[in-house]
């Protein structure tokens, strides 16, 4: 049924062929899959021609979002308000600038963003310094085309992004257009490179690039770097993009429950509308039909009348069957299968991801794709570009960073820990600090997600600073802090 409805979508040849399937997958994430068919599910026969629409060539009128659904539960497991990882560097100055960085620029925001666009199979992060200010944006891959560098093959050399356009969309951006092109294709092409943004003027479609540069919206940066990150989304697929989030069998899965529902509902419709039968019923002179008894029909003694419907168990099986077809869809995916219904008690954090443990195995694939992977390079672009650039954070001049300085992320629990488990846990990091088998910042660091701990050095410095008990008085109305006791001399005895 994909291929199906595939095969309907028309397919721009000037673009090539990665252009198309990013398409294509990208409908299926937003649920728009369908509605480039004509007809609506309801809509049995053609309109004025009694010919009959098959079934894929209507748009369903039930549909599920499987593959939306898995999407959206990794990527909160990756980057939602309490799974976003927290910097960790020892030198505290940058640590607590890049800190200060990401909640201004909504980094967390800009990260889910891009992990939700990336699960088509590749995702662009753009960077870039506008008086002082860092900005970030995501961009879908589906009009860019990465070029590596020979001699550094994760090394982005240059990122180019050609698209078409009406002529009167640019002539509203303000370029000079005829009047008899305003509803002419245009080709747009823009670049980013180690030095600048480059923006040519558009040329019409079917005609020889010029390759003339627009010196008005080029803009120079001369950061020595692209300042774009290409995440491909999962390992596999090829140099340019990862595999997707969710695979062509959830798709066909997916396609298949909407279509069922779809009928089902149709199904259900009918039922409570019956239709009436009657066979050779009893008619007077008039041609009307006898009714007797109220409002009972009459027909003759080989005459019937019956009303068509359709029973409850149909619209049940037919339930049945979509419960077992998610079931394998998300088993396919690595979606979420666990039901709430069956949750007896609140369960404890280990529970939780034993209970989700393909879930969790996708999401920490996407770990390595977008964390330690797009959002490191992210910060390590940032750091390069204070070199380049006075930064501001925060309307302050931000201090200056270290260039050499290693940049690593602190990852929180899959599920917050209840009661019992910071209990357990709090022991279990007292028995280990009593036998100096870890130091304190190694504790307070591993409770610090639980604890919104954003700064642990700082946590150290509190405790540190805290009175301790021996120098702690009595309490209000106390004699002061006891003195401690003094070994006795000769002359005391």
């Amino acid at each position: 049924m994909f291929k199906s409805i595939v095969s309907k979508i028309q397919r721009d040849k000037d673009f090539p062929q990665r252009q198309f399937d990013i398409d294509v997958l990208t409908r299926v994430r937003k649920g728009t899959l369908y509605d480039h068919l004509e007809h609506g599910f309801h809509q049995e026969k053609r309109d004025g021609v009694e010919e009959y629409i098959p079934i894929r060539d209507r748009r369903p009128c039930v549909r599920y979002g499987l593959c939306k659904i898995v999407v959206n539960d990794s990527v909160s497991l990756l980057f939602s308000e309490g799974h976003f990882p927290a910097v960790d560097c020892k030198d505290e100055v940058t640590r607590d600038t890049l800190t200060d960085l990401v909640k201004e620029t909504k980094l967390n925001q800009v990260m889910i963003d891009a992990a939700t666009t990336g699960s088509v199979g590749s995702v662009a992060i753009i960077m870039r310094v506008l008086s002082g200010r860092v900005f970030f944006s995501v961009s879908n891959t589906m009009y860019l085309a990465p070029t590596w560098k020979q001699d550094a093959p994760d090394t982005l050399a240059k990122v180019a992004e050609q698209y078409k356009v009406k002529g009167q969309v640019l002539a509203d951006q303000g370029y000079e257009v005829a009047t008899d092109d305003l509803t002419v294709d245009f080709w747009f092409r823009r670049e980013w490179d180690e030095q600048a943004e480059t923006w040519f003027m558009p040329w019409k479609v079917g005609e020889a690039n010029p390759a003339t540069v627009d010196p008005k919206k080029t803009t120079p940066h001369k950061l020595g770097f692209v300042p774009i990150v290409w995440v491909k989304n999962l390992p596999g697929g090829d140099e340019i993009d990862g595999e997707c989030t969710f695979p062509v069998e959830a798709i066909e899965t997916g396609i298949e429950i909407d279509y069922q529902l779809s009928q089902a509902g149709r199904g259900l419709k009918y039922s409570s509308d019956p239709t009436l039968l009657i066979k050779e019923p009893a008619v007077g002179d008039d041609g009307k039909m006898v009714k007797g008894g109220g409002n009972a029909i009459v027909v003759d003694k080989d005459g019937d009348a019956k009303m068509l419907e359709i029973n409850g168990t149909a619209a049940a099986a037919v339930i049945e069957y979509v419960r077992c077809l998610r079931e394998l869809a998300l088993e396919t995916a690595n979606g979420n299968r666990a039901n709430a219904d069956k949750l007896s008690a609140a369960q404890s954090g280990r529970a939780m991801e034993l209970m989700n443990q393909a879930l969790i195995w996708l999401s920490d694939r996407l770990r390595i794709s977008y964390g330690e992977g797009a959002l490191l390079q992210l910060l390590r672009m940032v750091v390069m570009a204070s070199a380049k650039f006075e930064l501001t954070i925060n309307g302050k001049k931000a201090p200056e960073l270290k260039q050499d300085e290693p940049i690593g992320l602190r990852w929180p629990n899959w599920y917050a820990p209840t009661y019992a488990d910071k209990q357990s846990e709090a022991l279990t990091l007292g028995v280990l600090r009593d036998k100096e088998l870890i130091s304190q910042e190694t504790a307070v660091q591993t409770i610090a997600p639980s604890y919104d701990i954003a700064d642990p050095a700082d946590e150290i410095r509190k405790i540190e600073a805290e009175p301790k008990e021996d120098d702690e008085g009595a309490g209000a109305g106390g004699d002061g802090p006891k003195p401690k006791p003094q070994p006795l001399s000769q002359s005391d005895d």
